[in-house]
């Protein structure tokens, strides 16, 4: 058998649980090379490098 609600659920009572669901900002790490803000665990916009180490050649 499944599960069958007794009574229907209301807006306000559904939205309810919905009302902390809400986007969070962005954390922002300083790049050790450079010290450019950055999103962690990515590669630097500005200097193309990841863990202390040149990925990518910036111009």
């Amino acid at each position: 058998m499944s599960i069958c609600p007794k009574n229907k659920t209301s807006r306000g009572r559904r939205d309810k649980r919905r009302a902390n669901w809400k986007m969070s900002a962005t954390s922002l790490v300083k790049c050790p090379k450079c010290g450019e803000l950055m999103l962690p665990h990515r590669v630097c916009k500005a200097c193309g490098s990841y863990n202390k180490r040149e990925i990518v050649t910036v111009d």
